[in-house]
């Protein structure tokens, strides 16, 4: 029976040396920091297993690169009032409760090179964690007191249900094309990065297009550092990473390097790389990455991810120069060139 005393929240190391290698994402350091504030007072619970299993996921650090993206979009249409705090927290739990659920759903054992929820208190304290992660971030978004901040997240929420259970459908199936693995992305991982920045507009009340435009901004960019992530598995320093390489391959996922490989590839090369998909697991990955390296995947997985962030800057044309839209522009080329 898991059994845990009663403790104080205590503040997270903070870790933004992510944010430290963008220059102009590195001056939003005070307002993430009051996020990190709120995610701790947000997260309190009566029932020790929460505070327990939330304290270790906020201490285990992160990007925040979702909040980020809300906090900078606000700011690029004017907006800086408080509200956009309680949504960039909102953001943040949202993104950490499809975190727990993947971990389990995918077994894993390491996120940001350390013990997965999971793997630190079961299966079951990380589901019901993130179902609570789930249902406050619900309580804070009725508290902003908008319907229009209550359909985007709403909509976001389910979108990226469908995104997991069509990742679980794809698992260990080598059939999957480009098309259909675009698709997962858009849902599982870009929606979020789209919300982010459509809310930013949103909070500003900005003219239809302008919103529009900074939702587009968020797909593209939440497209692109999934396409460098899918690379980063085969090609990234797993210190750096937080995991280990091939963790995708083992779990049977046929990311754009394998789909690509597959294409590109020998009859021989195609086999193989399909037999592992379907297989899963690991002792097929050195084999597979030496394909992957042949038929240089990974290039045109990074190819087609600067196409994205291309697209993603485009986006913002109709948006007014300022030092935050600089920074959103900065965030695209940062996604295509990231080594974590």
């Amino acid at each position: 029976m898991l059994s845990f005393a009663p403790r104080r929240w205590s503040k997270p190391a903070a870790e933004y040396s992510f944010m430290a290698q963008l220059p102009a994402l590195a001056r939003i350091d005070e307002e993430m920091r009051r996020v990190d504030a709120l995610i701790i007072e947000r997260l309190d619970s009566d029932v020790v297993l929460v505070r327990k299993v939330a304290d270790y996921i906020v201490s285990s650090g992160g990007k925040r690169m979702r909040p980020a993206l809300l906090l900078l979009a606000a700011g690029a249409v004017g907006y800086r009032g408080e509200a956009r705090f309680e949504l960039a927290a909102v953001i943040e739990f949202i993104h950490t409760a499809t975190l727990l659920h993947d971990d389990v759903v995918d077994q894993s054992q390491l996120r940001r090179g350390r013990e997965t929820a999971n793997a630190a208190f079961g299966n079951a304290a990380s589901v019901l964690v993130g179902d609570f992660l789930y249902s406050r971030a619900f309580q804070m978004m009725v508290g902003v007191g908008s319907m229009r901040v209550m359909r985007v997240l709403a909509d976001a929420t389910n979108t990226i249900a469908e995104g997991e259970v069509m990742q679980l459908i794809n698992c260990h199936d080598p059939t999957v094309d480009e098309g259909r693995y675009l698709e997962v992305v858009r849902r599982k991982t870009a929606k979020l990065f789209e919300a982010a920045a459509r809310l930013g507009g949103v909070l500003g009340e900005v003219p239809t297009p302008l919103e529009d435009g900074l939702a587009q901004y968020g797909m593209h960019l939440g497209t692109s550092f999934q396409l460098i992530d899918d690379v980063l598995d085969y090609s990234g320093d797993e210190q750096m990473i937080g995991k280990s390489l091939g963790d995708d391959l083992a779990e049977g996922k046929p990311t754009l390097p394998l789909i690509r490989a597959m294409q590109a590839g020998t009859p021989a090369q195609a086999d193989l790389v399909r037999q592992a998909i379907a297989r899963g697991g690991r002792d097929d990955f050195p084999r597979v990455l030496e394909v992957i390296k042949i038929c240089r995947a990974l290039e045109y997985a990074r190819k087609i991810a600067n196409s994205e962030a291309d697209a993603a800057c485009r986006a913002l044309e109709s948006l007014p120069r300022s030092i935050d839209k600089d920074s959103l522009l900065e965030l695209a080329a940062f996604s295509v060139t990231r080594s974590n």
